[in-house]
């Protein structure tokens, strides 16, 4: 492919750019050679020829400022990949991934040991979202307004920790998770940061983060915080974007998702009930006696409650988290007063703050924030734009109405034409076919290059698959019950190490129940951990602790969960992974392949299938000796014609007929542990194969 000179870098000193990128190119492959940098600074080093297929790739968009595309299977290391050539260019990067715990490890472990090895003097910094930083001045007002003993109790060992940290990171704090009710008391929003006019400004934790941002080679951001920005302009990624020469997003099949969230217009009850708790702490504090704020602060808290209760409908008081189509509400009468209501109390709320807003920065702030709530109420209560999707997102105690592009095709691609720089876009399930289709069309990158690597691992002899081709037909009744029973014959088979993935949470507990009241009837002492019953870290935790044990999990367990070795070698699926029918971001998406004459079975429900499960699947085999058994317990994936294609898009496992097969695989596997290990082999406790699951489909 021939070197293209970039429009900013002029005719002379042409020669010298592409000298330039030879020797980045020249770089990359010293450094991964057996006498190169990684190797001496890690005697365990182990050349993999497709991560250095990759890690020239990644060189070479940079060299010609191109957008790559880069599926690398599991066992790749597509992380070194990208990052050797991005430190050894000394090029200005932006590196954006998928959750903040991802980027804690980015810039953490992975950055600082590559910098290390490679002796390149390169600065870093890590940026989040303003929520994940202590707000100095929002934890005075928490101290001085909180009555509760036990608040006032943990707002005191946060403000210890406030004494000596450097950062300002709440995930240092172990008394904080994302679901705290003390998280809105010690952190700002946009809605709520006083900006200049902050007491605490010139110590604030997020401009000391953007400041170090700003002058570091390498940021590493979240793709939420990336979009966030590029909708609001809120925590200086957009300032920093234009600067940077090569912009890379790993784990970028969940780009797609993140921007449609964070690119539209929100409302929900959570940030009324912020709003009327700020108004409160006001009216405590300089503006007491001025206004009846505890008045005003309840009307937008009962207005906020209404607007959940009307948007939830008969759907209320559920424990599960729902996305509700608009047209589900948009013609209910309440649902329009409820929205009414909000607007109306925000307005009330504007109207007393607007006389004193120049007494002060927090009042002023919450002027606007009311003015901005009652427009927002406002806006949800008319249609919608056409080519713009709305739904509302009903979780267990709040409801948020969503406004959003159906992709992120416009943002990105007016983003790539701001500036000639890199864009290298990574993941291991990126797409089922060689254009990578799935994503480079929801993307606008079809002009990019495209590069797919398999991952190395032995999948022929280390993975088997199992279809049981006579089962419960998926989606009826007797489907979840019959996932449960298997898991135990099989689990029991094992000694535990077992996932099941469901694509529901409804069916996630019909699973559960079952796998439970099997185990118990057979007299199998075995732990069945379920989702939902203890937060995602402690449960991973508990399975890697104690692995002879079984986890139930759904959406949030299917990618993003690393157990290689032996603690798990067993994952059921329970059924072909489509896409919710009723969902409303995908009516809309059908609408528009369908308007284009295309067939939406085709070109989504089958993409987004092939890739959901090729990510499920992936959690089994995470390292070259490690080895296991694929059950999806869904006759469809066997016996229907699409079959093939999704089958196309696992990893090339040895399939096996029967159920005696599978067991028989998985007692070997045992037998292989207590072999190495002095581990009793696991009983043979759950009778085989039984005789209600042997019905057709």
């Amino acid at each position: 492919m021939p070197t293209a000179t970039p429009p900013d870098i002029p005719p002379a000193d042409a020669a010298a750019h592409d000298a330039a990128g030879g020797a980045l190119s020249q770089a990359v492959e010293k450094a991964f050679s057996a006498e190169g940098a990684l190797a001496k600074a890690d005697p365990a080093y182990v050349q993999r020829p497709a991560q250095q297929q990759m890690a020239l790739a990644v060189a070479q968009a940079m060299e010609q400022r191109e957008a790559l595309v880069a599926e690398a299977g599991t066992g790749i290391g597509k992380t070194f990949a990208y990052l050797v050539p991005l430190l050894l260019s000394g090029a200005r990067a932006l590196v954006s991934t998928a959750t903040k715990s991802l980027q804690d490890q980015l810039f953490l472990r992975d950055l600082p040991r590559l910098r290390a090895a490679l002796g390149q003097p390169v600065s870093l910094a890590l940026l989040k979202g303003r929520a994940s930083y202590l707000c100095r001045h929002r934890l005075t007002l928490a101290r001085e307004a909180e009555a509760d003993a036990r608040t006032q109790r943990a707002l005191a060992r946060i403000e210890l920790w406030a004494q000596a940290t450097v950062s300002g990171d709440l995930a240092e704090l172990d008394l904080l998770d994302e679901r705290s009710p003390l998280l809105p008391l010690v952190s700002s929003t946009r809605d709520n940061c006083l900006g200049g006019e902050c007491p605490q400004f010139t110590r604030c934790h997020v401009m000391k983060a953007r400041r170090e941002a700003v002058g570091a080679d390498v940021v590493v951001v979240n793709h939420h915080l990336f979009f966030a920005d590029l909708a609001l302009r809120d925590s200086g990624v957009a300032e920093l974007l234009p600067t940077v020469d090569v912009a890379v997003f790993d784990e970028a099949h969940q780009l797609v998702e993140a921007g449609v969230q964070f690119l539209g217009t929100t409302l929900g009850s959570a940030q009324l009930i912020d709003f009327a708790r700020d108004l409160r702490l006001e009216g405590a504090q300089p503006a007491r006696g001025l206004a009846d704020w505890d008045a005003l602060a309840n009307r937008v808290e009962n207005a906020a409650r209404e607007l959940r209760l009307r948007a939830a409908g008969s759907q209320g008081g559920g424990r599960m988290s729902l996305r509700l189509a608009w047209t589900d509400r948009a013609g209910d009468a309440a649902f329009q007063g409820a929205l009414e209501s909000v607007e109306k109390a925000c307005k009330a709320a504007a109207e007393a703050l607007e006389p004193l807003a120049a007494s002060g920065p927090d009042l002023m702030r919450l002027s606007q924030r009311a003015l901005l709530l009652a427009e927002r109420a406002a806006r949800f209560a008319v249609p919608g734009e056409p080519d713009q999707v709305r739904w509302i997102d009903l979780g267990t105690s709040q409801a948020r109405l969503v406004e959003s592009p159906l992709d992120i095709r416009s943002a990105l691609t007016q983003q790539r034409g701001l500036g000639r720089k890199a864009w290298v876009f990574t993941s291991a399930t990126l797409g089922a076919d060689a254009k990578l289709s799935w994503f480079t069309g929801s993307t606008a990158l079809e002009d990019a290059r495209v590069l797919r690597l398999d991952s190395p691992f032995d999948y022929a002899a280390h993975a088997r698959l199992w279809i049981p081709e006579r089962f419960a037909a998926a989606g009826s009744e007797p489907h979840a019950p019959a996932v449960g029973r298997l898991a135990a014959r099989l689990a029991s088979a094992l000694g535990g190490r077992t996932f099941v993935l469901t694509t529901t949470l409804r069916a996630l507990q019909g699973v559960a129940n079952a796998l439970r009241e099997a185990l118990a009837e057979a007299g199998v002492a075995m732990e069945v951990l379920v989702q939902g019953e203890l937060p995602k870290r402690q449960l991973v935790k508990r399975f890697l602790d104690q692995p002879a044990s079984v986890l139930v999990g759904s959406a949030s367990f299917w990618e993003g969960i690393d157990v290689p070795g032996d603690a798990l070698q067993c994952v059921l699926i329970d059924k072909l992974p489509f896409p919710p029918p009723g969902d409303p971001l995908v009516e809309a998406r059908v609408a528009q392949i369908e308007a284009r004459g295309k067939s939406a079975f085709n070109e989504y429900f089958l993409a987004e299938a092939a890739v959901s499960l090729k990510q499920g699947a992936g959690r089994l085999i995470r390292s070259e000796r490690d080895r296991g058994l694929l059950v999806v317990c869904d006759p469809r994936l066997a016996l229907k014609g699409y079959g093939a294609r999704l089958r196309r898009a696992l990893p090339p496992m040895a399939r096996l007929k029967e159920e005696g097969e599978a067991l028989a695989w998985l007692r070997e596997l045992a037998a292989e542990r207590a072999g190495h290990g002095g581990e009793a082999a696991a009983p043979e406790s759950v009778p085989d194969e039984a005789p209600q699951e042997r019905g057709a489909a």
